[in-house]
C-alpha cells in the first residue's frame, strides 16, 4: 500500500500522471480525549511512507522530549504540531495531512475531542466524505462520543468507522469489542446512523490498521486502510444529482466572449442542456463547456468550468446555473441548523451577512425554535447561541436566493455567517427547508412611489439617526431641529426612544435581546417613512453599531444620516434629568447603557454634535445646515 513506487526513478512523468488521476477521500478523525486520533494519523503517515528521514528523526527526538510511549516512537507528534497540544497531549486546532497509496490519495483532518473546540471539529468535518470516530476499548462509549457522533451525522456524513483503538490495553478481547459494538449500535438506531463498520485496532501497535493482525484470529472484517481505500466518495454520489453551478465570475476578455465561471456543485452538463438561472428562473441552454485545455463534452460534479450560453440572458456572480427540469429552491426565508462559532452570542433580529455558495445577502435570525445539546440530544429553549451551541432557527434574509436542503446537496445547501463590521465568520449552517410563508408572501406594486410622494413634499425623504448616551442631549435637539423643518413648510416625523416605547415596542424590556428587537423594530418603521416621503428623526441611544448598520443598510445610502450627539458618560450623567443613572448606580435599574451595559460610538457619523461644548439651539442649527447643504430641503 506504500506510497513510493518504482515509477519514481524510471518514469517520473507517468508516476505523477497516475497520481493525478487517483481518487481523492477526505475523512475526519474525531473521538474522546486521548483516545488516540493523532496517533492514528501519524501511524498512517508512517506505514504510507509519506515521512522524510529528518521528519522521522525529529519524531524521534520529540518523542523522547514529549512523548508518553516510553522509548518507542510517538506517532501523535507528527499531527500535534502547537506547543500547548505536544505539553498537555491533546489536539486543540484542526490538523490536515495529506498521504497517498497506490490506489487513493487522502486527506485526513484530526479534529479536537474536547467539546470546547467543537467549532473546530466542524470546521475539519464540513468538507469530509467519512469519518474515522476513535473509541478507547477501555472507556468505551463515552459521552464525547455520542457528541462527535451527532455532530458527524448532521453535517452529512455518511460513512462512519468505529474504530475500537487500544485493543492490546485489553489484551484483544473479544468481549470487549462486542460490548462496545452492541453499545454504539443501540445508540446510532436514535441518530438513524446506518453505514457503520466497526474495527478493533491499535494504532500504536499498528493491528488492522494496514495488514490483518494475528493477535485477532477472531476478526474476519476489513483493516482500516482496506476500509479507506475502498469507500465511496461523496463526490461520485454528487455526480448522480441534478445540475447545480453557482456562478464565482463573469468572464470577459472581449466583446466576442461570455462566460460564466464556477465548480460544479451537483450533476453533470453537456452542451445543449437546458439550464434555468436562478434566482430570475429565467431559461436557456448550454452552448459551450469551456477549460483551459479546450472544450468538454461532459462536466461533472468537482470540476471546475466555464459556460457559455445560447441566449443573452442575465447572469451575474452568485446567480446559480442549474438543471431546468430539476432546479434548486429559492426563497428569502428558511430553517436552518447553525452552529455558533463566536465568542459573542448570536441574538435574533441582529443583523449578519450571509454566504451561500458564491450568493451573498443580510440576512437575520428571526426565531430560535430551540437549541440541541449535543450530549443528550434533546431539545432545550435558548433565547441566544453562544460558543460553540446548536440551535435549530429561522433566517430571514434581504433578497431571494437558491438552495437546496442541506441534506440534498452539502455545497449548495450550507452557508456561513459573517460579522458586518469585523468580517469575521462567526456561524455555520446547514439548510433544512424553505419557510412556506416565503413562497406565498409577494411584493405588491403601487403606481405612487418613493419618487412621487417626495416631489408632492418638495424634499428629499431620510433618516437623520440621533445616537448617543441617555442625556447627551438626543430628544432635545431632534424636537428642535423638528420645529425649524416644520416652520420651513418640510414634512417630518420623530420616532423618539421613550415614546415608541408606549406602544409599537411596549412588550420589550432592556436586555441585550429586546435592544437589538427595539431598533429593528424603528429602522422598518423608519423605512416605511421613507417611502412615505419624510424626513424622519430617530433618537435612540442605539448602543450597538450592528443594529444602526442594520437601519442604515434598509435605505439608499445617502437616506441615512448618523449623528453623534457626543456627550462624554460622565457628562451625561451629571446632568441624568430623568433619575436613570442614579437608578442604575444603586443596581435598581439593570442593562443600563454606560453603567452595566456597553455603547459602541459611531466610527465615521456623518456629523458628530460636541454637546457638553454647544447648547441646543447651536446643535439643531448644524443639523439643519446640513439638511440644506445636501439638498434634502428643497
Amino acid at each position: 500500500m506504500a506510497h513510493r513506487s518504482d515509477l519514481i526513478a524510471t518514469d517520473i512523468g507517468e508516476y505523477l500522471r497516475s497520481h493525478e488521476h487517483k481518487s481523492l477521500l477526505r475523512f475526519i478523525t474525531c473521538g474522546s480525549v486521548d483516545d488516540g486520533k493523532s496517533t492514528l494519523i501519524g501511524r498512517l503517515l508512517y506505514e504510507s511512507k509519506m515521512l522524510f528521514e529528518d521528519q522521522l528523526a525529529a519524531v524521534e527526538a520529540d518523542s523522547r522530549k514529549f512523548g508518553t510511549q516510553g522509548d518507542q516512537i510517538d506517532f501523535a507528534l507528527l499531527v500535534d504540531g502547537l506547543a500547548a497540544e505536544r505539553e498537555q497531549g491533546i489536539t486543540i486546532d484542526v490538523a490536515y495531512r495529506f498521504f497517498s497509496t497506490d490506489r487513493r490519495k487522502f486527506i485526513v483532518a484530526d479534529t479536537p475531542g474536547h467539546e470546547q473546540y467543537t467549532r473546530n471539529m466542524v470546521t475539519g468535518a464540513s468538507t469530509a466524505d467519512a469519518a474515522v470516530l476513535m473509541v478507547d476499548a477501555r472507556k468505551g462509549i463515552l459521552t464525547q462520543t455520542r457528541r462527535h457522533s451527532y455532530l458527524v451525522t448532521l453535517l452529512g456524513i455518511r460513512h462512519i468507522v468505529v474504530a475500537i483503538n487500544k485493543m492490546d490495553l485489553v489484551n484483544y478481547s473479544e468481549a470487549t469489542y462486542q460490548r462496545i459494538v452492541e453499545d454504539y449500535r443501540a445508540f446510532a438506531r436514535h441518530l438513524g446512523i446506518d453505514d457503520v463498520t466497526f474495527i478493533p485496532m491499535s494504532a500504536f501497535k499498528g493491528d488492522n490498521i494496514t495488514e490483518p493482525s494475528p493477535q485477532m484470529p477472531w476478526y474476519h472484517g476489513t483493516t482500516l486502510m482496506g476500509y479507506l481505500e475502498t469507500v465511496e466518495i461523496d463526490e461520485l454520489r454528487q455526480q448522480a444529482g441534478a445540475f447545480r453551478m453557482p456562478v464565482q465570475w463573469v468572464n470577459r476578455p472581449n466583446l466576442d466572449f461570455r462566460g460564466y465561471c464556477g465548480t460544479v456543485a451537483g450533476g453533470r452538463i453537456r452542451p445543449g442542456q437546458a439550464v434555468r438561472i436562478l434566482p430570475s428562473g429565467q431559461e436557456t441552454r448550454v452552448a459551450r463547456i469551456v477549460t483551459h485545455d479546450g472544450d468538454l463534452d461532459e462536466a461533472v460534479a468537482g470540476q471546475s468550468v466555464t459556460l457559455t450560453l445560447a441566449d443573452e440572458v442575465d447572469v451575474s456572480r452568485g446567480n446559480m446555473v442549474a438543471d431546468a427540469l430539476a432546479p434548486a429552491q429559492t426563497a428569502d426565508q428558511f430553517e436552518g441548523t447553525l452552529v455558533w462559532m463566536n465568542d459573542e452570542p448570536l441574538l435574533p433580529g441582529r443583523p449578519y451577512l450571509v454566504k451561500i455558495g458564491t450568493q451573498t445577502a443580510t440576512a437575520s435570525v428571526t426565531q430560535i425554535k430551540h437549541l440541541v445539546n449535543v450530549n443528550t440530544l434533546e431539545h432545550i429553549a435558548g433565547k441566544q447561541l453562544d460558543l460553540n451551541a446548536i440551535g435549530v432557527c429561522n433566517l430571514s434574509l434581504d433578497r431571494q436566493v437558491a438552495f437546496d436542503p442541506y441534506i440534498e446537496n452539502r455545497e449548495t445547501g450550507s452557508f456561513i455567517l459573517i460579522d458586518r463590521l469585523s468580517n469575521r465568520t462567526v456561524g455555520a449552517g446547514l439548510i433544512n427547508h424553505a419557510l412556506r410563508r416565503s413562497h406565498n408572501i409577494h411584493m405588491q406594486h403601487m403606481d405612487v412611489d418613493k419618487a412621487a410622494r417626495s416631489a408632492l413634499k418638495g424634499q428629499k425623504p431620510c433618516i437623520v439617526w440621533f445616537t448617543g448616551f441617555s442625556g447627551a442631549g438626543k430628544s432635545t435637539i431632534s424636537n428642535r431641529v423638528e420645529k425649524t423643518l416644520c416652520a420651513l413648510g418640510h414634512h417630518t416625523y420623530t420616532l423618539d426612544g421613550d415614546n415608541v416605547r408606549h406602544g409599537l415596542n411596549k412588550d420589550l424590556g432592556f436586555t441585550e435581546v429586546d435592544r437589538i428587537e427595539n431598533i429593528r423594530r424603528v429602522a422598518e418603521v423608519s423605512r416605511l417613512m421613507v417611502d412615505a416621503g419624510l424626513i424622519v428623526l430617530v433618537s435612540f441611544i442605539s448602543p450597538f453599531r450592528a443594529e444602526r448598520q442594520l437601519a442604515r443598510s434598509l435605505v439608499q445610502p445617502d437616506e441615512f444620516i448618523e449623528i453623534h450627539v457626543n456627550a462624554p458618560l460622565h457628562v451625561a450623567e451629571a446632568r441624568d434629568p430623568k433619575g436613570l443613572y442614579r437608578k442604575a448606580r444603586q443596581g435598581l435599574l439593570k442593562n443600563f447603557t454606560g453603567i452595566d451595559s456597553p455603547y459602541e460610538p459611531p466610527e465615521n457619523p456623518e456629523l458628530s454634535l460636541p454637546t457638553a461644548e454647544i447648547g441646543p439651539d447651536e446643535a439643531a442649527g448644524k443639523v439643519v445646515e446640513y439638511l440644506k447643504a445636501r439638498g434634502y430641503l428643497m
